[in-house]
């Protein structure tokens, strides 16, 4: 039988959090029939093996090196039969049936194309994590200046000085979304499709963002649907706090050498460096230990954003014959 969804997960390092993730959708997600596309992006410790050991209706593509998030999804989309393909992280938990959440909203406007849900801490407070604003350049000049980090801390200072979190967005009703995080994300296969899935020009971060963006001009209109909740975990495969703030760096400023004029892309960069650069010069100041030291240190790095995508390893697959 033909599956409504294809749920996708790439998976890095994280064997015991995917194999729990897919037991968890497996066991709480009934209501819609789904089959389950997983790409390993050379964990080396087994995931493969144990996905496959948990789970052998699924389909596992092995790879022989990590060639980032977008990447390994444009490879897991490639398998699926699904009308619909449901992105979700391995380091997630769902409450209630999500996967049903989603396509019964779908289902009933499917002019939106794109959706997401609710991401929530573990004490199901929002992680205001699932949607974002565009980028522009008050929301950067607002980090330059250090307001960003303002607004994080006082919510009444967020929607003015930290926009890109959408802080002031009501997420417990129905509404559409300037864009929507991988973590979380119902795309119609048709629409992924057209888009050629992924920019692939990004390892890790934005890439979810530029989708959005193109799926705009292709008439989407991104929504969040308050009754799909995820508990996540968030960043259980980027390691180190300064490693994971250098590789969301790279993500934006290859968003804005992509899809900004090159003024505008130079003036972003500039004023990004300005940010980074005032955290890791309070912090050297202060004799304080903080990521933004090393950051800063990494800025010829991230400044240039993520290189030219190199073309794709071969897979390893196992492909079974039936869904979960």
């Amino acid at each position: 039988m033909t599956p409504t969804v294809s749920v996708l997960m790439v998976s890095y390092r994280t064997r015991e959090l995917t194999v729990r993730a897919l037991s968890a959708l497996r066991d709480s997600c009934p209501g819609t029939t789904f089959e389950t596309i997983v790409v390993d992006n050379a964990s080396g410790d087994g995931s493969a093996a144990a996905i496959r050991g948990a789970f052998p209706a699924a389909t596992v593509e092995e790879l022989p090196e990590n060639v980032g998030f977008g990447r390994a999804m444009n490879r897991a989309a490639r398998h699926a039969r699904g009308d619909w393909l449901l992105l979700v992280n391995p380091d997630t938990e769902p409450e209630g049936d999500v996967v049903s959440a989603l396509v019964a909203y779908a289902t009933a406007h499917p002019e939106h194309g794109i959706y997401t849900g609710r991401t929530l801490h573990a004490d199901g407070t929002d992680d205001m994590r699932s949607c974002f604003a565009l980028p522009t350049l008050r929301q950067y000049l607002a980090f330059a200046l250090g307001l960003s980090t303002l607004g994080r801390r006082f919510r009444r200072l967020g929607p003015v000085f930290n926009p890109e979190e959408l802080p002031g967005y009501d997420r417990t009703t129905a509404r559409e979304v300037p864009a929507v995080s991988g973590c979380l994300m119902l795309v119609r296969r048709d629409l992924f499709t057209a888009l050629d899935g992924f920019t692939p020009d990004y390892f890790m971060y934005s890439e979810d963002i530029d989708l959005c963006v193109r799926a705009r001009e292709h008439g989407a209109r991104p929504v969040l649907v308050p009754e799909a909740r995820l508990r996540h975990l968030g960043g259980a495969s980027a390691g180190t706090s300064s490693r994971k703030i250098v590789m969301l760096l790279r993500g934006k400023c290859t968003f804005v050498r992509l899809r900004w004029t090159p003024a505008r892309a130079a003036t972003a960069r500039t004023l990004i460096a300005a940010g980074v650069g005032l955290r890791g010069g309070l912090a050297a100041l202060l004799r304080r230990k903080s990521p933004w030291r090393e950051v800063w240190r990494a800025r010829r790095v991230w400044l240039a954003g993520w290189p030219a995508p190199a073309p794709a390893p071969a897979p390893v697959i196992k492909a079974p014959s039936t869904s979960f």
